[in-house]
């Protein structure tokens, strides 16, 4: 999200009135007669008649106080305090303002890191998770110890490139799927349903913020840092990698939040960008919310990107930005206003935005306890169903990725001994990754053998998780004596975390020569098991034939450690599949700060994930294997020739000598589109004997993928489906064409290129032609 350590320079302003009304956490106390008759407390009205009333009461002290994250009382109109920091990226967190676990409420629920969960590809368990997370949050409101329910969640920024220290918190590299888990987590954690559309006058349970807009992808690499980063992105990238998911949040989940991000987007601060703030998400998306500034945004804009600090404010402000993460425009808005660099009426328009907001939070309509949500209680906090959902996300996220000769799973009776090996194989907190609050219990994976097996030995091998110091000869002793031997590796937030990216994309320091040591030496194969966000190269591993099995346990929250019991003593079979492409060691060469996403044969460029990417790979995005073996057959579809007829004309380019026809899909009207949709249908069987959660991926490829412009392959749907041994199912999905066969071509026009398509599932594929 932003800094940590925020500066609040405390503006203090002197109302004339009952200072007693500052302790309220509610406005328009029905029990006050001298508010409710006030008309922005008359609920029956329509939100934005309340705000403009309440606007007009405002004088400019008080309009000016409210424009950043902890905004002060206003007692005469009995007004209370609201801080919008608060965290909830995958449960609450103690990150943010909002809360800090030192009352009578000491946890909440940590569910499993943004990336292991989308590696379930589980639209409905992503949406249950921000479920969980919104009552809980409402629940610790209601017993008084959160101070706002404004979530600066989720982050929908995709995973670009691999070296990202926050690639922990993104729900991968694809744009499409990025976005329907921002649409899932949006829905649950607002209140909405699933399907959407189900909000009871427009009442929000919590609100979400989708972040970071747009293309910030970099924290610190090689002397580049956010505050100062120009990324320098093409129309055709933003049109069809970077914007998509923030438009999808947006126009689908119907988020009430968005944040603009540090860096500047070709030459133009985003916080600062009218075009992406208000003439895109506003006008083009139709977006109704608050629009808030990463921690200390403005502030970086005076300090890093030339502006004086009246001109940061009212660039800001006039570009659409509503309340700023901390005090620098409250502290410049006046000496803005005196220099005429802005007018009231832009400071009006953000406070719409803003108490618009808190209306649709219920904390205008009296004690929010006696109203909906009211009767969510602390009982909710670590239910025993909450904890369940967990553990499951943590477990359908795991990923296999080695299983030579089937040594996974291990049998409970039969092995008679185990060593666990790894620097942080008995430390809870690792397992939690970023933006994490208090777990509801402190479980390490070394723990959650403990009750399974009797005899465990154990050694940490490294001094630490960088690894510069490694203690082989007593990690290969320890080996020696146990059946199995189970190694704990990978990385941690002292490797990749916010405001650090990684130089490299191997293990830390001395990892793989332990592990390589702890393999020659041990009795059996030996299990790797990778604790990361980011991706890593273990090829090493993966060709090793001492090293039998390989897991990806990314940070698994506070049930990783039951999960991946389990998953190893065969009580459950994995199923997660990777969210972003394995690259090898030698994609460092490639600059971070290069934002293009297509390949450039001339110049050697490989392009970014698994869409453009040309280069070799450790793994492929959607790679997982499983404890059972899954066949797919196209069973129908529904039409495979499409025709679109353009009545202007085409759009032609040439590329190695061949014409390709394309078309922009704004030629279409809906009615088209809406005709062009096919109805695939997919039988998926389990042909082994084990039962499993498998989830199905369904790709389109283009003919002309040897063209650096049309992407080598992408993702147009998934599903998951649960299989018994033998079982099969047949899944439907609705390809439409006009949204699933389109890219962007170099002027971010969303076109239709004419040719031979391939819908691809597994290892079977059909063929659809477009003609034009």
């Amino acid at each position: 999200m932003g800094l940590h350590k925020v500066i609040v320079i405390t503006i203090i302003i002197s109302f004339l009135s009952n200072t007693e009304s500052t302790c309220l956490p509610f406005s328009c106390d029905t029990s006050n007669p001298d508010t409710i008759k006030l008309q922005f407390c008359n609920s029956s009205l329509l939100v934005d008649q309340r705000v403009d009333d309440l606007i007009l009461r405002l004088n400019l002290d008080e309009k000016i106080s409210q424009l950043g994250n902890t905004a002060p009382a206003i007692p005469r109109l009995n007004i209370p305090a609201y801080e919008w920091w608060s965290e909830a990226l995958h449960g609450l967190s103690m990150e943010g303002l909002g809360v800090k676990f030192n009352g009578s409420i000491e946890a909440a629920t940590q569910f499993p890191q943004i990336i292991l969960t989308a590696s379930t590809f589980d639209e409905h368990l992503w949406y249950h998770i921000a479920q969980a997370i919104s009552r809980e949050a409402r629940a610790v409101y209601n017993a008084g110890e959160l101070k706002g329910m404004t979530f600066w969640a989720p982050n929908v920024n995709i995973l670009r490139d691999p070296r990202w220290g926050r690639a922990q918190e993104t729900a991968g590299e694809d744009p499409m799927m990025v976005g329907k888990y921002a649409v899932a987590y949006v829905r649950g954690l607002q209140g909405d349903s699933f399907e959407g559309g189900k909000l009871k006058d427009g009442h929000l349970q919590a609100s979400a913020c989708c972040k970071h807009f747009a293309a910030q992808d970099l924290d610190y690499w090689n002397g580049h840092h956010r505050f100062t980063f120009d990324a320098q992105v093409t129309a055709q990238d933003m049109a069809d990698s970077f914007q998509p998911p923030f438009k999808t949040c947006v126009e689908e989940g119907k988020a009430t939040s968005l944040m603009c991000a540090y860096s500047r987007l070709n030459g133009v601060s985003n916080c600062a960008n009218y075009d992406l703030l208000t003439t895109t998400a506003r006008g083009q998306w139709g977006f109704h919310g608050y629009i808030v500034s990463d921690c200390d945004a403005i502030r970086v804009m005076r300090d890093s990107h030339g502006y004086t600090a009246e001109d940061a404010v009212a660039a800001s402000l006039k570009a659409g930005m509503d309340v700023n993460c901390g005090s620098f425009v409250a502290n410049y808005t006046r000496l803005a206003l005196e220099k005429q660099k802005l007018q009231e009426s832009d400071i009006d328009r953000a406070l719409r935005n803003i108490f618009s907001i808190r209306m649709r939070l219920g904390l205008f309509n009296g004690d929010p306890k006696q109203l909906e949500y009211g009767d969510i209680s602390p009982a909710e906090i670590c239910s025993q169903e909450h904890q369940d959902l967990s553990l499951e996300a943590a477990k359908n996220g795991i990923v296999l990725l080695k299983n030579s000769a089937k040594l996974l799973p291990l049998s409970k009776i039969k092995t008679t001994s185990l060593a666990i090996i790894g620097p942080k194989a008995n430390d809870s907190e690792l397992l939690l990754g970023n933006y994490a609050g208090i777990p509801c219990k402190n479980v390490s994976l070394l723990q959650g053998f403990q009750g399974v097996v009797k005899n465990i030995g154990y050694h940490p091998g490294c001094n630490f998780v960088n690894c510069t110091s490694a203690a082989i000869d007593e990690a290969v002793d320890v080996a020696k004596k146990a059946q199995y031997v189970v190694l704990i590796m990978g990385l941690d937030q002292q490797v990749e975390r916010e405001n650090w990216d990684r130089v490299d994309l191997g293990l830390p320091g001395q990892q793989e020569i332990l592990i390589n040591a702890v393999a020659e030496a041990a009795v059996e194969p030996v299990i790797l098991v990778l604790v990361s966000g980011g991706p890593i190269d273990i090829s090493f591993a993966k060709n090793h034939p001492k090293i039998g099995g390989i897991l990806w346990i990314g940070y698994p929250g506070e049930g990783g450690a039951a999960a991946l019991a389990q998953i190893l003593f065969g009580e459950h079979n994995p199923g997660g599949r990777l969210p972003v492409t394995w690259y090898p060691k030698d994609f460092i060469k490639v600059p971070m700060t290069d934002m293009n996403m297509r390949p450039n044969s001339s110049t050697g460029y490989p392009g970014r994930t698994y869409k453009f990417y040309k280069g070799p790979k450790v793994y492929e995005f959607g790679y997982g294997l499983s404890y059972t073996n899954y066949s797919y057959n196209i069973a129908s579809v529904s039409h495979d020739k499409l025709y679109f007829i353009n009545q202007t004309s085409s759009d032609k380019r040439s590329k190695h000598g061949s014409h390709i026809h394309n078309i922009a899909v704004s030629k279409f009207g809906s009615e088209v589109c809406n005709k062009a949709k096919i109805s695939v249908k997919v039988v998926v069987r389990n042909k082994g004997k084990i039962g499993g959660k498998h989830p199905v991926l369904l790709f389109v490829r283009h003919s002309k993928v040897k063209d650096d412009e049309v992407p080598r392959k992408q993702l147009i749907g998934f599903k998951s489906v649960h299989l018994g041994a033998r079982e099969k199912s047949k899944i439907k999905f609705i390809v439409s064409p006009c949204e699933h066969f389109s890219r962007a071509n170099k002027h971010g026009i969303s076109v239709i290129d004419e040719g031979k398509y391939y819908l691809v599932v597994g290892d079977k594929k059909y063929p659809v032609t477009v003609s034009i």
